[in-house]
């Protein structure tokens, strides 16, 4: 009988160890089901690497943008908060990808995460550095080049519907405040399926 209570006891203590534990929880952090492919994926947030699952931000209309501190469209930095404060209560998320694939973003997450707050008070959701073209990029970069194309520049931008499926990409020189970024944004808040074969 007590060769047996330990026997179990050692049971129980396996099935608490680290690595059962750390399984446990890698399954909790699995996509929920219904997650849009597009979204599939986990990316560290920009001001302390925690792991943000993209599938948290399915049903929101997304403006997803590769960004870079020393570029000549960083000023698009106002422009991409302005976006989101007037549209946020209705659903839109900017999404801010900073890349160094450019050579114009140099610094570390936190010299990143400083620059955007103290000279463009961000508050859009900023992840943390990484590829965004090319074999290396990011998961959600490399999904979204397969369906439209990978970035020629920084802050090139990328529209996807609540659907999780995309919509539009906008070259750099795009405003983010431009007509036709508006446009296609009041288009997927207010409902209207936008059709981006037929728009070309």
């Amino acid at each position: 009988m007590h060769r047996r209570s330990v026997l179990l006891g050692l049971l129980g203590l396996w099935s608490a160890s680290p690595l059962n534990t750390a399984s446990a929880a890698a399954s909790a952090n699995t996509p929920a089901a219904g997650c849009p492919s597009l979204l599939n994926a986990t990316m560290a947030r920009l001001q302390d690497d925690a792991p943000v699952n993209l599938c948290d931000f399915r049903g929101k209309t997304l403006l997803v943008v590769n960004t870079a501190s020393y570029c000549g469209f960083t000023d698009q930095y106002k422009d991409l908060e302005a976006l989101y404060q007037q549209y946020q209560s209705r659903g839109l998320v900017v999404l801010g990808f900073p890349s160094n694939d450019f050579s114009q973003e140099p610094g570390s997450n936190q010299a990143v995460a400083e620059f955007c707050s103290n000279t463009y008070s961000v508050k859009f959701p900023m992840f943390g550095k990484s590829h965004v073209r090319g074999a290396n990029a990011n998961p959600l970069f490399k999904a979204l080049a397969r369906q439209a194309e990978a970035p020629s520049w920084n802050f090139h931008k990328y529209l996807i519907g609540p659907d999780g499926r995309l919509v539009r990409s906008y070259a750099s020189a795009v405003s983010p405040l431009s007509r036709a970024v508006r446009a296609d944004i009041e288009g997927l808040l207010n409902h209207v399926k936008s059709n981006p074969q037929q728009k070309g």
